[in-house]
């Protein structure tokens, strides 16, 4: 007690101080994918059943690197109106997220409810071919306001009643506008051969291609499933010989003679050299996962590709050195082999396609 009567409490006891405890070690992070040449992404045809905004957020979730977005009814519809102010809220979104793109164009009915694909560029109505045409225009703007780095299309099939040398001479007066409009806006086209369609193969890109005169801007989709179900070469030989036209690719699991976009692993693709020629290529753009017809589980399914693919690549890598090598021997020889892959024995060229119900192609 001090002279004034207050209470003073008694000091607290000298000794060792007391010591916090240590804290926890933080868990240790989740190991991340090493590096790759790769940017994976997974197409929007394939998560249908999701609204756009709620795909790509799932897509970035899952760490892709980007989307291939099918222009259609329920994703970024390109025939309804304010298209362009539609646009600049998906490209501002697509910026937040730190997601590449890519834009398709295979909706099944987006112009014609009744006609899957229709109407084409081959179509025999000059006033429907312009449809098509006029979807694609448009579809290069939007890739442009997006900075998509290639728009996919394709020819379509050769409509009854009309020869062969007639669809091709369709198909190259109406790939000119559009070429046209992708000049103007700096967007390379990327051309797919589709089973079924008048542009199936490899070698009847070249043959477009010489047809045109070889534009600049004039290059090409492929998906590595078509080149396991039809094409004369391995997936990993069409990927060489493909390498100086790459403007796109498209992958999923397929097996010989049958056009069936399958999961990862139920097909008869060997990836890792499939991998290791595309590292090889230099190509820059996206790869994106094409499972359309799995959309009713397309989040499942886009969860379980990534890390396929990521562990498709790490096996790739030792043979990267290999591939480059044939890369510059494919490249030399591309458009030989294009010829002779013309004529060389290979499966029907995807008859599904070509019916209503069947093909899981968009």
């Amino acid at each position: 007690m001090n002279p004034s009567g207050a209470w003073i409490p008694a000091p607290a006891s000298v000794g060792v101080p007391e010591t916090a405890p240590a804290p926890a070690p933080a868990p240790a992070p989740a190991p991340s994918p090493p590096p790759t040449p790769f940017r994976f992404g997974y197409g929007t045809n394939g998560l249908a059943d999701l609204r756009l905004d709620d795909a790509l957020a799932l897509l970035a979730d899952l760490g892709y690197d980007g989307v291939g977005l099918t222009l259609d009814h329920m994703h970024l519809d390109p025939l309804a109106p304010d298209l362009a102010a539609r646009t600049r809220r998906v490209a501002r979104r697509l910026e937040e997220l730190g997601l590449g793109v890519t834009v398709e164009t295979g909706a099944r009915y987006v112009l014609d409810p009744r006609r899957k694909h229709g109407p084409s560029l081959l179509d025999p109505d000059p006033d429907d071919r312009a449809r098509r045409v006029d979807l694609l225009v448009r579809a290069v703007e939007v890739a442009a306001e997006l900075g998509a780095h290639a728009l996919h299309c394709f020819s379509g099939i050769v409509p009854t009643g009309t020869d062969e040398d007639t669809a091709w001479k369709r198909l190259a007066e109406t790939l000119t506008p559009v070429l046209d409009a992708a000049a103007t806006a700096g967007v390379p086209l990327a051309v797919e051969p589709e089973p079924g369609h008048l542009l199936a193969t490899l070698a009847d890109f070249h043959r477009l291609r010489r047809t045109l005169g070889d534009p600049e801007l004039l290059g090409l989709t492929l998906d590595i499933g078509h080149c396991q179900c039809l094409e004369p070469l391995p997936p990993e030989d069409c990927v060489r010989d493909a390498a100086p036209w790459l403007r796109h690719v498209q992958i999923e699991d397929m097996r010989r003679g049958v056009h069936e976009h399958l999961p990862f692993g139920d097909g008869e693709i060997d990836f890792p050299p499939v991998l290791a020629a595309l590292a090889a290529t230099g190509y820059q753009g996206l790869t994106v996962v094409e499972l359309p017809r799995h959309s009713h589980a397309g989040p499942h399914f886009a969860a379980h590709s990534l890390p396929f693919l990521h562990a498709a690549a790490r096996s790739a890598a030792p043979t990267t050195s290999a591939a480059t090598e044939a890369i510059d021997t494919g490249a030399a020889t591309a458009t030989a082999t294009a010829s002779a892959s013309a004529t060389a024995s290979a499966p029907p060229t995807g008859d599904p396609s070509v019916t209503p119900e069947g093909s899981s192609t968009p």
